[in-house]
């Protein structure tokens, strides 16, 4: 199968070229390596990327959303072609993609695939030990979180299955699985943040199933902070605006929790 990444960039000059290191040291090597750069303040990091990815498209910023679509669309690819959507703080363990090609191979069932992600230091240039996600979950009155995030990895998490919705940072799928939503794989309304949620709650819609690896490892340094407070209000914003967003594509009684958080966020800054 023939392996495509996408990974989308937004001033990311100092995760960049680990990102980049990690991927080129697959076993099974990514047939292609797209870069989008959506409207990086200084772009002259851009330039000694060229040489080390297929291709690379220069926007504003359009967003993540709408930045991966646009290296979707410029990819040439067959229905059982692979491609990931890559964070660019999210470096690969040197089997990650032969891991992904073996899962997507041997079911057919499975139309998105992700795995153990662990958080990386970027400051001291190490892991920090602790579980980044295993899955994105949903507590019983709506609200998604990254299971195990924060936790010491102790192997609590080490077993293969179905999940709810993937983490967008590592998000893998079978090209027959996105080629119906026209481009658009990401819904273009989502600037930034819950895009992977309702992209995953579209997969299931469509009968597919999303499927948690352990044997699949990645270092993710994430952006979100461990104390919400130092998350800019802006951020905050626009991920409770997403959840409303949501929401309403996809009608759920949760909308209610959606509604009380955005209200948290808008009127307290919570």
């Amino acid at each position: 199968m023939p392996v495509h990444v996408i990974i989308v960039t937004h001033n990311s000059e100092r995760e960049i070229p680990l990102c980049l290191d990690a991927l080129l040291s697959q076993k099974h090597p990514a047939d292609s390596i797209t870069i989008v750069d959506s409207g990086s303040a200084d772009t002259s990091y851009l330039a000694g990327l060229e040489n080390m990815v297929t291709s690379l498209i220069r926007t504003t910023n359009i967003g993540f959303s709408r930045a991966n679509n646009l290296g979707f669309r410029s990819l040439t690819v067959e229905n059982d072609d692979i491609v990931i959507f890559l964070n660019p703080d999210t470096f690969l363990n040197p089997d990650a993609i032969v891991k992904i090609v073996e899962i997507l191979t041997r079911d057919r069932s499975v139309g998105c695939v992700t795995g153990k992600l662990l958080g990386f230091d970027l400051g001291r240039g190490k892991p920090t030990g602790l579980l980044d996600s295993s899955g994105i979950f949903r507590k019983w009155y709506g609200r998604w979180y990254d299971r195990g995030q924060g936790e010491e990895d102790r192997g609590q998490y080490d077993f293969p299955q179905v999940v709810p919705a993937v983490c967008g940072a590592l998000l893998c799928c079978r090209i027959e699985t996105v080629e119906v939503f026209a481009g658009d794989i990401f819904d273009p309304a989502f600037f930034l943040y819950k895009e992977d949620i309702e992209l995953s709650l579209r997969l299931r819609k469509s009968g597919w199933k999303l499927f948690y690896s352990p044997e699949i490892v990645a270092y993710h340094c994430r952006g979100w902070k461990e104390d919400r407070q130092d998350v800019s209000y802006e951020k905050r914003l626009y991920s409770a605006e997403n959840e409303i967003k949501m929401y309403i594509r996809h009608p759920s009684v949760y909308l209610l929790w959606a509604g009380a958080k955005y209200l948290a966020v808008r009127l307290f800054r919570m």
